[in-house]
């Protein structure tokens, strides 16, 4: 009886470590396929409004550009609503934030939202800010080993282009 019980309550625990490593993996996979889905959003942004601003001339005109943006978007509502369904309280938290922030670029991006070069880039680095933190709150839920915000990892700024000081605006 004693080796019955055993045996059960060993294979019992060993289904729920297999069960918790299988949310993980998802759980991976879904921050990992949100910030991938942030940041293209981000790319076809800058795209977009480096074209606008005529910072540099884009091959695409500015309707397919808005619509490859608009597509983009799409699907990193998606890859939200994944973490909103398998996503830790902070993890939705930060997810939220980094929304609300990326938004802001796809609008000023768009002409949703007016706003100069140096505004431009504020946003840009809210956003990076914003992605760090997600990073931060999905590494918890995973339990990752360290931090993202300890003296090892110090702040970066925006990388911008050479010869174009940090708060210059070519366009004044």
């Amino acid at each position: 009886m004693t080796t019955h019980v055993t045996n059960h309550a060993m294979e019992r625990n060993r289904n729920r470590v297999m069960l918790l490593t299988r949310w993980d993996d998802r759980k991976l996979d879904a921050y990992e396929g949100y910030v991938d889905a942030v940041r293209a959003c981000i790319f076809l942004a800058v795209q977009l409004y480096e074209h606008k601003e005529g910072l540099r001339p884009s091959g695409k005109t500015e309707p397919e550009m808005i619509a490859e943006l608009a597509e983009a978007g799409r699907l990193r509502g998606r890859a939200f609503e994944r973490i909103m369904l398998l996503g830790g309280d902070d993890v939705v938290e930060a997810a939220h934030q980094l929304n609300a922030a990326a938004l802001q670029i796809d609008w000023q991006a768009t002409g949703r939202v007016t706003g100069s070069l140096e505004e431009w880039r504020e946003r840009n680095r809210v956003t990076f800010k914003e992605i760090n933190e997600f990073h931060e709150a999905a590494r918890v839920d995973l339990g990752v080993q360290g931090s993202l915000k300890d003296e090892s990892h110090p702040e970066r700024d925006l990388l911008l282009p050479p010869g174009e000081p940090r708060g210059s605006d070519p366009a004044a």
